[in-house]
């Protein structure tokens, strides 16, 4: 090898074995890439409680003197319970079982009470008479709102419940389907959230009890299927009326609100 030639093809070859050289340094530097994050499980007291709660009772379902099914709403983290009897089949709660539901919705750590939207009641009867469950085991109803927190908890709005008797997986999976909600399944705190909102959107949370939320949207097509098949059925999102202290007053403002309003809250 001689020349010029020959020095150029010396000069390529170095390069070719300096860049291998830099490329192997760099990938032995390179910071190894973190398995992700394995679910943790819940202790095993909190397990057992959770067992519980889905243990169905050994009473009868309340009925109504037309012999319907009422709604049985029991409290899990308060002594109250209240069966409220629906207008028809798919819910209607008049304005005083309204009222007497955010006795058992209430929150727990401040006794605050508000208004609950009334299509979140029938929404609710609708997934006890799917399951033909004695009643719904309510965790969490209305949350006093914390600065910044735009939670549909704290619009009366939400419920995170359990059904006795059924799984939350089979739970949410027939919420997905009444449109026009937020269906979130917690499979390690052991619960179903549901709440009403103009626009379906569903998720997925592997927190446990008092964890930091993993919230993870799911099933995005079927949010909007389930939308459009509510409207086939001739449902209607909800109204963007707030909810007021009095319940008939607050009735009377939905009523006559336009439902067109947009509501754009999608948290849960």
């Amino acid at each position: 090898m001689s020349g010029r030639g020959g020095r150029e093809r010396l000069v390529a070859v170095w390069l070719h074995f300096a860049l291998v050289f830099l490329a192997g340094a760099a990938l032995a530097q390179a910071p190894a890439v973190a398995p992700p994050a394995k679910r943790k499980p819940a202790p095993p007291a909190y397990a057992t409680m959770v067992r519980s709660w889905h243990t169905p009772s050994s009473e009868a379902p309340a009925i109504d003197e037309r012999g319907r099914p009422k709604l049985v709403l029991r409290a899990l983290n308060l002594p109250d319970h209240v069966e409220l009897s629906a207008a028809t089949d798919a819910g209607g709660f008049s304005a005083s079982e309204l009222d007497r539901a955010t006795v058992v919705l209430r929150d727990p750590s401040t006794a605050a009470r508000h208004p609950v939207e009334p299509r979140l009641l029938d929404m609710v009867f609708r997934v006890q008479q799917h399951f033909k469950a004695a009643e719904i085991r309510v965790l969490s109803g209305y949350r006093l709102p914390s600065r910044g927190n735009a939670s549909n908890h704290g619009k009366g709005r939400a419920i995170d419940f359990v059904v006795p008797g059924a799984s939350d997986a089979d739970v949410a999976d027939f919420a997905r389907g009444l449109g026009f909600v937020g269906v979130g399944i917690y499979p390690v705190s052991g619960f179903v959230h549901l709440d009403v909102r103009d626009r379906s959107y569903f998720w997925s949370d592997g927190s446990g009890p008092g964890r930091r939320n993993r919230e993870r949207g799911i099933l995005g097509p079927r949010a909007a299927q389930a939308d459009r098949d509510a409207t086939a059925r001739g449902e209607t999102p909800l109204s963007s009326c707030a909810m007021q202290l009095d319940v008939d007053a607050a009735l009377r403002s939905c009523a006559s609100r336009d439902p067109s309003v947009d509501d754009d809250d999608t948290t849960d």
